[in-house]
C-alpha cells in the first residue's frame, strides 16, 4: 500500500493529521516575535577608553596602538579598526563568522587585563561592548518641557528612566540633552594673587575637607555601636566657607575669598534639539531576542501613563519608532503573499473551471504556510522580512505539486476511471516526478547553508522557510489532495452542453481557448521537431543576443529601500564651537519644515562633539523621520534631493544629505555609510592629505558621485605646550605637577563629589573664564615648587601652534584615511569602474596604497560566495535528476533549460531598471531549481510513453500536449504569486522586489522556450544515442 492509497482509504486519519498541523501552526504564529530582520549577533566587539583632554595623536600612541597590538593575537580575529579622537579611543575587533563570540570575548577581556597596566594612569578603564542587532535604539522619545532643562533631566533620571527600564524586553535607556547639575569652583586669579593663594591649595583642601571615614566600633554592654566621622559637604555655603589658607596676618582665607562657588550645570558639548526646540532625547534599547514591536508598544503604553502623571512638567512623544516601519514592512510582505495567493487561485479556477478542484489545490497554500509557522517557532526564528519574504516568494510555487497531481487525477476520471482508483493511480503516477522536481528546488537552497558572513546568516532563515513550506506542499499533494479528490471532488461540467448557465459559458470559453492552444502548440511542436537543428541554432542566437545587455545592468550590494528617513550632516570650519554650530542648526530649521512639510513625523538634531565616534564639535547631524510611504507622495530620495538643493551654498557650512542609509547595510554593520569609499593607507599625515586631495578630485569628476568627504578632519588648531624637563628639575617642579596645573586651569579638575538627597554631583575646580584667556595670560600664572617658591609657568614651558587632526583612524594596525562619496542615480559597480580608471592616473607615494572599502568590499565578498553557491546548486540539481531518471543523459537534456532562464532574467532586470544585487543573485540561484521542473515533467512523461511503446517523435508530441496545461498552470501561479512582491509597493517592498523580478523573468522565458527547446534537444539526444547504439551493434 503506497502513500496515496493509504490516504484515500483512511480519510479521517489524514484529515485529523492536517488539522493537528494547522492548530500547531496557528498557535505558533500567536507566539512568534516580530522584528525587521533576523536576530543576529554581530561577530565583533568594541573597546571604548576615555583619556580626558588628550589629543588624538596621544590617544593613538598611548592607548589605541597598545590595545590593537594586544588584541591582534586573539583567535578568530578578521579585522581590527580604531578611531582615536580628542580624549577618546574606540577599537573595534571583527571576528570571522562562526567564531564562538562568548569565548572570543573572554579572550579579549584577558588581553585587556594584561594591557591595562601599560595604559596612562589618568585613562579610564577600557569598557567592552558586545554588539548584536539590539545595539541600535528601537525608539527615540522626544521630551517637550516648559520647565528648566536641569530640573527636567533630573525628573527624567529619577522618575521616568526606571519606569521605562523595567518594561519587559527593554535592555537600557539612554538620556541625551538637557543639563546635568555640577558644583563649579571658579578660581579668580587676580584675587588669589592678592591673597597669595595658589590653585593647587584649593584642590587639596577641598579633597581633604570632603570625606566620610568609618572610625570603628564601640562596645556598650552587649551592643556594638558603629562610629563614623561624616565630613562631606551638605550645602554649597559650606564649600564657599571652607578655609583654604591663612593670611600673612593670621586671618583665615576662605574659598569664597578667591573663587566663585556656583551651583550650575556641566559644560554642554553636545546640544539636542527635538522638532526645532531645545529638548531631551530618550533612546530605548531592546534586549537581544525580544519582540521589537511588542517592546515598542509596551513603551508607548507606559508613555501614556507618564504623560498623565507628569504632563504638567514634561511631555513624552515618540519621534522615531522603528516598530512602525517594521509593522508596515511585515504587513506589506504579508499583503503581497495574500494577493499573490489569491491571483494563483484565480488562475487555477480559470483553468480547472471547477470550484471543488480549485479548493482542493488552493488548500495547499494555507496548509503549507501555517505549518511553516510551527517550524519558525521551534527553530527559534522570528517573523521578519526574510522569513515572511520566503513565504511570499514561494506562495505561487506551493500549488505546483498539487496542480500536477490533480490534473492527472482529473484526466483519468474523464477517461471513465472510478474516483478512488483515479485518485490513487493519478497521484502514484506523478509522485516520483513531483518529488524529484521538489528536490531539485530544495537542492538549490542547500549551498546557502555554506555561505558565510551576514548574508549567510540571514539567508539561512530564508532558505529554511522556503524549503519547509515546499516540503509541506509536496506532503499535501501526495496525501491530502488525492484523498479530497476521491471523496469531495465532483466532475467538471461538459463545455459542449447547450444548457450551460452564463457563468459556465464564460468558463467554457477558457476551455475552448486551452484546446485551441493545445492544437496550436502541437502543430508548432511538429514543425520544431522537423527542423530541430535550425530551431536550436536560432534559439541559441536569440539567447546570445541579450548577453550584451548585461553590461547595461548595474550592480550593488543590496537594493535601496525607502525607509522613511532622511539624514542631514552639517559641517562647519574645524574648531568651530558647539554653541556656534547649534545656532547654525537653528537657522536651518525653517527650511526643514518647509521642504518636508506634511510628509514628516518629526526630527531630532545633535550638534557638537560625540565621544562615541570621536567626532569634532564643529559637526551636527539631523535625523528626519517621514511618514509611511503609502501616506506621502514623495520618496525619501526626492525629499533628500530637495533638501540638498536648498542647503547648497549655505554660507560657512557644508551640508550632506542622504536618504535612508540602506536597510541591510545598516543592520549588518557593513560599509562606511557612504555609497562608495576609497581607503588611503599610510602613516604620514601630510602625504595622506595630499593623496586624499587627488583622490577627492578624481571622485568628484565621476558622474553620479556627490558630497565627497574625508573621514579625517584636517587642520584643527592645536597649541602644543612642551615642558622643559631640565628647567623643571632645576626649579624643583615635577613635570606631572605642571601638567596637572595646566589641566586644572583649562579643563578643570574634580575635587570630590557633593551629595544631596542621595545623589552625587561633581565638584569641578577651574580658573574663571579660562576659555577666554590667551595663551600668554595662562603662561603668566604661577605655581609653587617644593620649596614653596612661586614659579611662573612661562619659565618652564615652550609652545607652538600646529594644525592637528580631529581623529585618527587605523585599520589592521595601519593608519587609514577614507575618501567617501554618495551615489546618485547610478549603480555601485559602474561608479567603482570609473573611479578605478581615474585612480590609475594618480602616482602612488612609497608605503602608501589605495583600496576600495565599504559596500563594494562587502559586495565582492558576497558575490564570490553566491557564485560558489550557484555552481554548487547546479551540480546538486543535476545529481538529484540523475537519481530520478537513473540516467546521466536525460538530466543533461533537462539542464539546457537553465541558460534559457538567463534570457528572461537579463531582460527583466534591464526593462525594470533593477540592479544585480544579492537579492537578484538569490533569485538566480532559486531559478536553477525551479526552471528544470517543467523540463522534468516533459522528459519523464516522454520516457513513460516510450516505455509504453510509442515512437520517439509521437511520444515527445504527446508528452508536450499532455503536460502543457499543468506546465502553464504552475508557471502562471508562480509568476502571479510573485507579481505583488515584484511591484515593490509599501514600506520595505523594494527589498524583495529584485528577487521576485529575477524569478518572474527567468521562469517566464524558460517556460515558453522550454516547451519547444527541450523536446528538440531530447529528440536530438535520443537520435544520437540510438545511432551510436546501432553503430556499436553493427561494429
Amino acid at each position: 500500500m503506497n502513500i496515496p492509497e493509504f490516504c484515500v482509504k483512511r480519510p479521517i486519519f489524514i484529515s485529523m493529521v492536517s488539522c493537528i498541523v494547522l492548530i500547531l501552526g496557528g498557535v505558533a504564529l500567536s507566539y512568534l516575535p516580530v522584528d525587521l530582520m533576523p536576530d543576529i549577533t554581530y561577530p565583533g566587539v568594541t573597546i571604548v577608553t576615555t583619556y580626558e583632554d588628550a589629543s588624538p595623536e596621544e590617544v593613538e600612541e598611548l592607548i589605541s596602538k597598545k590595545i590593537e597590538t594586544a588584541l591582534s593575537a586573539v583567535s578568530g580575529v578578521k579585522e581590527i579598526t580604531s578611531t582615536s579622537g580628542e580624549g577618546s579611543s574606540n577599537v573595534t575587533v571583527s571576528f570571522n563568522w562562526g567564531t564562538n563570540l562568548d569565548a572570543a570575548v573572554s579572550d579579549v577581556r584577558d588581553r585587556l587585563d594584561r594591557v591595562e597596566p601599560r595604559l596612562p594612569d589618568d585613562a579610564d578603564k577600557p569598557i567592552l561592548y558586545k554588539f548584536d542587532s539590539a545595539s541600535s535604539p528601537i525608539m527615540r522619545i522626544g521630551v517637550a518641557t516648559d520647565i528648566d532643562l536641569l530640573d527636567a533631566r533630573k525628573l527624567i533620571e529619577d522618575q521616568i528612566q526606571y519606569r521605562l527600564e523595567r518594561i519587559d524586553g527593554v535592555a537600557s535607556i539612554e538620556i541625551h540633552g538637557g543639563l546635568e547639575r555640577e558644583i563649579q569652583v571658579l578660581f579668580d586669579v587676580d584675587k588669589a594673587r592678592m591673597l597669595d593663594t595658589q590653585l593647587e591649595n584649593v584642590l587639596s583642601v577641598l579633597e581633604n575637607a570632603n570625606v566620610t571615614t568609618p572610625a570603628g566600633n564601640l562596645r556598650e554592654d552587649r551592643i556594638e555601636v558603629r562610629v563614623r566621622t561624616p565630613g562631606t559637604f551638605t550645602s554649597v555655603e559650606q564649600i564657599r566657607d571652607t578655609v583654604i589658607a591663612t593670611g600673612k596676618n593670621g586671618e583665615k582665607i576662605r574659598l569664597g575669598d578667591v573663587a566663585e562657588v556656583i551651583d550650575t550645570h556641566k559644560k554642554v558639548t553636545r546640544f539636542v534639539r527635538v522638532n526645532g526646540k531645545n529638548g531631551i532625547m530618550i533612546q530605548v534599547y531592546k534586549q537581544s531576542g525580544a519582540n521589537t514591536v511588542s517592546v515598542a508598544n509596551s513603551v508607548l503604553k507606559e508613555m501614556e501613563k507618564l504623560n498623565v502623571e507628569f504632563g504638567s512638567q514634561v511631555r513624552l512623544n515618540a519621534i522615531i519608532n522603528s516598530a512602525e516601519y517594521i509593522e508596515n514592512s511585515i504587513a506589506g510582505v504579508a499583503d503581497s503573499a495574500l494577493t499573490g495567493g489569491l491571483l494563483a487561485i484565480i488562475v487555477l479556477f480559470l483553468f480547472l473551471r471547477n470550484f471543488g478542484s480549485t479548493i482542493v489545490i488552493g488548500i495547499s497554500i494555507p496548509m503549507s504556510i501555517i505549518a511553516t509557522f510551527a517550524l519558525i517557532y521551534f527553530c527559534g526564528y522570528n517573523l521578519n522580512i526574510m522569513t515572511l519574504g520566503g513565504l511570499a516568494l514561494g506562495v505561487g510555487m506551493l500549488v505546483d505539486n498539487s496542480i500536477v497531481v490533480l490534473e492527472n487525477i482529473t484526466r483519468l476520471r474523464d477517461n471513465g476511471m472510478p474516483p478512488d482508483e483515479a485518485a490513487i493511480k493519478g497521484a502514484s503516477e506523478v509522485a516520483i516526478a513531483i518529488t524529484a522536481s521538489t528536490l531539485t528546488t530544495l537542492a538549490v537552497f542547500l549551498p546557502l547553508l555554506f555561505m558565510e558572513g551576514m548574508a549567510g546568516v540571514m539567508f539561512k532563515q530564508f532558505s529554511s522557510v522556503v524549503t519547509f513550506s515546499l516540503t509541506c506542499s509536496l506532503f499535501t499533494a501526495i496525501t491530502l489532495v488525492p484523498m479530497m479528490a476521491a471523496k469531495c471532488l465532483s466532475s467538471s461540467f461538459s463545455v459542449d452542453d447547450p444548457n450551460l448557465s452564463p457563468l459556465k459559458r464564460v468558463l467554457a470559453s477558457t476551455e475552448y481557448f486551452q484546446r485551441w492552444l493545445e492544437r496550436l502548440y502541437g502543430g508548432a511542436l511538429d514543425v520544431v521537431l522537423r527542423r530541430r537543428w535550425l530551431f536550436i541554432a536560432a534559439l541559441v542566437l536569440l539567447v546570445a543576443s541579450v548577453v550584451p545587455l548585461v553590461w547595461s545592468i548595474g550592480t550593488e550590494l543590496m537594493p535601496k529601500a525607502d525607509e522613511g528617513e532622511v539624514r542631514v550632516f552639517l559641517e562647519m570650519e574645524v574648531g568651530t564651537s558647539p554653541e556656534v554650530v547649534n545656532e547654525m542648526v537653528k537657522s536651518t530649521e525653517d527650511v526643514i519644515r518647509e521642504v518636508c512639510g506634511d510628509d514628516m513625523n518629526g526630527w531630532v538634531t545633535f550638534a557638537g562633539a560625540s565621544s562615541w565616534r570621536a567626532s569634532g564639535g564643529h559637526k551636527a547631524n539631523y535625523n528626519i523621520r517621514l511618514k509611511p510611504r503609502t501616506r506621502r507622495e514623495r520618496s525619501d530620495q526626492q525629499i533628500a534631493e530637495e533638501l540638498d538643493k536648498r542647503f547648497k551654498g549655505w554660507p560657512g557650512t557644508v551640508f550632506r544629505v542622504r536618504a535612508g542609509q540602506g536597510l541591510f547595510s545598516r543592520m549588518m554593520g557593513a560599509g562606511s555609510g557612504e555609497g562608495v569609499a576609497v581607503e588611503i593607507r599610510g602613516y604620514d599625515f601630510d602625504v595622506a592629505a595630499a593623496l586624499a586631495a587627488q583622490v577627492s578630485r578624481a571622485m568628484e569628476s565621476v558622474k553620479g558621485i556627490t558630497d565627497v568627504k574625508l573621514s579625517r578632519d584636517l587642520g584643527v588648531p592645536e597649541d602644543r605646550l612642551y615642558i622643559d624637563r631640565d628647567k623643571a628639575n632645576d626649579l624643583g617642579v615635577p613635570v606631572r605637577q605642571v601638567a596637572e596645573a595646566l589641566r586644572t586651569i583649562l579643563a578643570g579638575s574634580e575635587a570630590g563629589e557633593f551629595r544631596e538627597d542621595g545623589d552625587e554631583y561633581t565638584i569641578l575646580v577651574k580658573v574663571k573664564d579660562a576659555d577666554l584667556l590667551t595663551l600668554d595670560q595662562i603662561l603668566d600664572l604661577s605655581m609653587r615648587n617644593d620649596k614653596g617658591e612661586l614659579i611662573v609657568l612661562r619659565n618652564l614651558i615652550d609652545y607652538d601652534r600646529v594644525m592637528g587632526p580631529v581623529n585618527i583612524e587605523r585599520k589592521n594596525q595601519e593608519r587609514v584615511l577614507t575618501v567617501g562619496g554618495n551615489i546618485l542615480n547610478r549603480d555601485l559597480g559602474s561608479v567603482v569602474a570609473d573611479i578605478q580608471e581615474k585612480l590609475t592616473e594618480i602616482p602612488m607615494p612609497p608605503s602608501f596604497s589605495l583600496l576600495f572599502s565599504g559596500d563594494y568590499e562587502d559586495q565582492q565578498e558576497s558575490f564570490r560566495e553566491l557564485m560558489f553557491a550557484f555552481v554548487l546548486a547546479l551540480v546538486l540539481v543535476y545529481m538529484v535528476m540523475a537519481c530520478q531518471f537513473e540516467s546521466l543523459r536525460d538530466p543533461l537534456v533537462v539542464m539546457f533549460s537553465v541558460p534559457l532562464a538567463g534570457f528572461g532574467v537579463i531582460l527583466a532586470l534591464y526593462l525594470t531598471k533593477t540592479t544585480f544585487n544579492m537579492q537578484s543573485f538569490i533569485g538566480c540561484i532559486m531559478l536553477a531549481g525551479i526552471v528544470v521542473n517543467n523540463a522534468i515533467l516533459l522528459v519523464d512523461t516522454a520516457n513513460l510513453l516510450r516505455r509504453e511503446g510509442l515512437p520517439l517523435d509521437r511520444a515527445i508530441r504527446e508528452a508536450g500536449t499532455r503536460r502543457l496545461r499543468p506546465i502553464l498552470m504552475t508557471t502562471l501561479t508562480t509568476v502571479l504569486g510573485l507579481l505583488p512582491l515584484a511591484l515593490g509597493f509599501g514600506d520595505g517592498g523594494e527589498t524583495q522586489a529584485p528577487m521576485a523580478r529575477a524569478v518572474i523573468g527567468g521562469l517566464s522565458s524558460s517556460t515558453f522556450i522550454t516547451l519547444f527547446f527541450i523536446p528538440a534537444v531530447y529528440s536530438v539526444a535520443e537520435s544520437l544515442f540510438r545511432r551510436k547504439k546501432k553503430e556499436e551493434i553493427a561494429g
